[in-house]
């Protein structure tokens, strides 16, 4: 059987689908955020355990701990080529999902700082492997043509659990302390697990990439996507990995799509690491500051959709370039002292373009590779923009220390977000020629 089906094959598999492709979408989306919900209770939490007088942690020991996850999160998106490759993307997110869900069980029950930083790391390395594997699956079900708002779409869940994290912050911190948190965050993902084995499907572009073209044509049919798009049938698959990826036609696009994910996500894992204790020293009262981190969220889950559904009609390039831009905006307005309601607003609106930027890299990624670099890409991006993720909470923490975070923290990431607009502003749309179409023919 070929391994590419045809336009009538497709359009025939579309209307005897017998499965809805949503519920590989929304199995994603509660991964990931499941992913928002262990990655965000750090920032919610760190206020109350430099309060905690049995543990005395200072703000350098914070983000020691922030900065031991991040290095694990940048190996697991490292490693995500060569672990989808192996086990497929199904298998990648219910392995992340258990492991950092189990590891995080943990952090609730110790109290020694060497073995809360270990487990840290551990549960960072599941973590990793999480939102890049979720999103490329995602663009995968949906289809190229939507990889903007299926990257923006399906990062709205790691915000909502940022939200519910905040909210749980609220309500249980002060009557069952910050352990509380990593408990009832844990048991969520165990409880997940096994759904995500009984009805999550693999990627068919997963199982044609490994030559089970018969499997692949069953599950598009079975689901009515589309196996193939015009990147699939122009590229031809000859360098594998990393190596594909710094090839002439993707190596610009690849070294400027790890700068600017690095701005991205300096800026998204800065802010919600610090920005209640930044505003804790702006002496606002820990329900403030615990209020500000809830509400940036909630600006981000409006902005993704928002994104996702601008960058579907243009494209997430020129989208992302204007986000990064009106990034570094609000990011300076939120160091000017002003009335509580005005702030909430500006921070709100901070939440819509920051955490969107950065997603917005990931729909370029996954519009401008083909099926069987997708994952890798994205791996790629994330992995490699980590570094970004460990500079964020390092800034904040460095300027915090030095007694400088407010205003400073926020003029520093507002540059960062000019800076990122910049970078992106330097890739390319990858462009399929009728040429490439007849020298790789389908």
């Amino acid at each position: 059987m070929s391994s590419l089906t045809t336009a009538a094959d497709r359009g025939a598999g579309a209307a005897v689908a017998r499965k809805s492709p949503m519920i590989a979408v929304v199995l994603c989306w509660v991964a990931v955020l499941l992913d928002g919900f262990d990655m965000v209770v750090l920032g919610v939490v760190l206020p109350a355990m430099m309060e905690d007088p049995q543990l005395q942690l200072t703000a350098g020991e914070g983000t020691q701990i922030s900065t031991a996850g991040l290095f694990g999160m940048m190996l697991g998106a490292l490693a995500i080529g060569r672990l989808t490759d192996a086990v497929g993307r199904r298998w990648v997110i219910i392995g992340s999902v258990f492991s950092f869900s189990v590891l995080t069980l943990f952090l609730g029950f110790v109290d020694q700082l060497w073995l809360f930083i270990l487990l840290r790391f551990l549960a960072g390395v599941g973590l990793g492997g999480c939102m890049p594997t979720a999103i490329s699956m995602v663009t995968e079900f949906r289809g190229r043509a939507k990889a903007g708002s299926s990257a923006t779409f399906t990062t709205t869940g790691y915000h909502v659990g940022a939200v519910l994290t905040a909210l749980l912050g609220i309500v249980m911190l002060a009557d069952f302390g910050w352990q509380s948190l990593f408990v009832v965050g844990a048991l969520a993902g165990i409880a997940v697990t096994p759904i995500m084995i009984w009805k999550l499907p693999e990627s068919p572009q997963f199982l044609q990439s490994k030559g089970k073209d018969e499997e692949a044509e069953r599950v598009a049919a079975e689901y009515g996507i589309e196996l193939n798009d015009e990147i699939d049938a122009a590229e031809k698959e000859d360098a594998k990995g990393f190596a594909s990826l710094l090839t002439p036609r993707y190596r610009r696009n690849t070294i400027f799509i790890w700068l600017t994910s690095f701005m991205g996500l300096l800026l998204v894992y800065g802010l919600n690491t610090w920005l209640p204790q930044i505003m804790r020293e702006a002496d606002y009262d820990m329900g403030n500051s615990l209020g500000f981190l809830l509400v940036l969220n909630v600006g981000a889950v409006v902005g993704l959709i928002i994104a996702g559904q601008i960058s579907d009609k243009t494209n997430p390039r020129s989208t992302g370039i204007l986000w990064f831009v009106l990034s570094g905006v609000f990011l300076a307005l939120m160091a000017i002292k002003l009335p509580l309601l005005a702030l909430y607003a500006i921070v709100f609106l901070t939440g819509v373009f920051v955490f969107s930027s950065q997603n917005l890299v990931y729909g370029f990624v996954g519009a401008n590779h083909p099926s069987y670099l997708r994952a890798t890409a994205m791996g790629g991006a994330a992995g490699v923009g980590r570094l970004g993720a460990i500079s964020g909470p390092l800034l904040g923490g460095l300027l915090l220390s030095l007694g400088m975070a407010h205003p400073w923290s926020f003029f520093a990431y507002a540059a960062v977000g000019f800076l990122g607009a910049a970078l992106f502003a330097v890739t390319r749309p990858l462009r399929v020629t009728r040429k490439m179409l007849v020298t790789h023919p389908q």
